[in-house]
Formats: structure tokens, C-alpha cells, sequence
């Protein structure tokens, strides 16, 4: 029971009862684990991006301003499908 998965699932019909539960509790364990790393992902995510807002309401707290010179022209660059290191050109 070492094919590719493309080779397990064309050749299923050949695995014998005790091989077809094998196969099930290894991806099922496989699974948890997958499931496991994703959310630890989304932990790591939620922290940063609650640091992020922490820090943005930190500086608008000091009276900083959130929007940086060139924010909104790199932002104008990003919708209108510009690639990075491309520039705007002014408009006539």
C-alpha cells in the first residue's frame, strides 16, 4: 500500500478489507494533523494581525496619521494591476 494517491484510489477495488481501514486511519490521521497546523496557522494570524491593530491604535492615539506618503499611490498601483516596480504615470 505504498502508491501515489492517484495509484491508491485508481487500484481501491484491489485492497483487501483490513488494507481499505489501514488506508482510512492513516489519512484520517493525516487529517487531524493537517487540521492541527492549519489552526495554529490561524492563532499565529489573529495574534499578528492583533498586534497590528494594537499599534495602529497606538498611533492614531499620538495623533500619527494612518496613511503614510505614497500609501495611496502604491494602493492605486495595486488595484489598477500595476507590478512592483512599475510607475504611475501622471495623468494629462
Amino acid at each position: 500500500m505504498d502508491d501515489t494517491p492517484f495509484e491508491t484510489l485508481v487500484n481501491i477495488q484491489s485492497y483487501d478489507d483490513g488494507e481499505l481501514h489501514e488506508l482510512a486511519d492513516k489519512l484520517a490521521a493525516e487529517e487531524r494533523e493537517v487540521s492541527k497546523r492549519r489552526r495554529l496557522l490561524h492563532g499565529e494570524i489573529d495574534i499578528v494581525r492583533a498586534e497590528i491593530v494594537r499599534r495602529l491604535r497606538e498611533k492614531h492615539n499620538a495623533g500619527s496619521s494612518l496613511v503614510d506618503n505614497g500609501d495611496v499611490a502604491r494602493l492605486t498601483d495595486i488595484l489598477s494591476g500595476k507590478t512592483v516596480g512599475e510607475k504611475s504615470k501622471p495623468n494629462k
